[in-house]
């Protein structure tokens, strides 16, 4: 996977992030979503390096990325102080401002690097979400069923801890399951470094980034929402016509409440869009960012 990239960490925000880095171009930054790594770009950044500079990281508490002390309010783990790290390792990376696309949790990650970090993000893709804010916040039966795993994994430690870790594989395997509608997408290779990095400390660690997204980082998109703060850049967001997301929110008209510039459509699979629909991803990629 990744021929022609190169594997490195970088120290940045008070903790080390892995990347893989390959190609020549203006710089595209992509970040992957739970329980992943950035393993599910693996189809199509060899493609994207033929036209961008592309950095493939791990979220802070993903795959090969460091695992910071959590601390009671949760902030170790806010979209705030993962999108610092991103932006630092850019920059450390020679890139003061770059394009961003963001998966599942890396695009609500992005999402706030958009709105923090507004000099740093040219052009911003989110894959398969609907704004944090929004789904919270509109809760019912039918998200909070669909939705299952976000109020499990908002529970104290160490009960989603002790759960996912008696056998984590069959966590995965079903989150895999409930999400994607093509089990052929996900190759072997892909699949084992999924299991290599489902640690204890990255059970943990995923746990401690939803608790933030029930808490910190509602308090962080209130107080935007509060001072009119949107996000400036061109916006496009993506989802999979076999998912949920596209079925229960108006994808675009959600978006467009944080975004001035937004655009968006389905694409022809579930959730993993990379992964499952990776020509059409990169085609839509291509048209997006130039």
């Amino acid at each position: 996977m990744f021929e022609g990239f190169t594997t490195k960490k970088a120290t940045v925000n008070g903790t080390t992030i892995h990347y893989r880095i390959g190609g020549k171009g203006k710089p595209l930054l992509l970040l992957h979503g739970y329980p992943q790594s950035h393993v599910i770009w693996h189809k199509i950044a060899p493609f994207l390096a033929e036209r961008y500079t592309v950095v493939a990281s791990d979220l802070r508490g993903y795959g090969d990325s460091g695992k910071p002390a959590t601390v009671p309010d949760h902030s170790s783990y806010s979209k705030r102080e993962m999108a610092k790290d991103q932006v630092l390792l850019m920059q450390a990376l020679g890139f003061d401002s770059f394009f961003v696309a963001g998966h599942d949790r890396g695009g609500r990650v992005a999402h706030r690097m958009a709105l923090d970090h507004p000099q740093a993000i040219t052009k911003l893709a989110v894959l398969d979400i609907a704004p944090t804010y929004t789904m919270y916040k509109t809760t019912d039966m039918e998200f909070a069923t669909a939705y299952f795993h976000w109020f499990f994994l908002i529970q104290p430690a160490d009960i989603p801890e002790k759960m996912i870790g008696a056998d984590p594989e069959y966590f995965l395997l079903k989150k895999f399951g409930q999400w994607g509608r093509d089990s052929g997408a996900f190759t072997e290779a892909a699949m084992a470094e999924y299991r290599r990095c489902l640690t204890p400390e990255t059970i943990h660690a995923s746990c401690e980034d939803y608790r933030a997204s029930a808490s910190i980082d509602l308090e962080h998109d209130q107080s935007d929402i509060d001072s009119g703060k949107k996000i400036p850049c061109e916006t496009l967001c993506l989802w999979g016509e076999k998912g949920y997301v596209g079925k229960k929110y108006n994808v675009v008209k959600e978006w467009k409440k944080w975004a001035d510039e937004v655009t968006g459509y389905a694409l022809p699979c579930g959730h993993y869009l990379p992964e499952e629909a990776p020509d059409q991803t990169l085609d839509a990629f291509i048209q997006f960012f130039g």
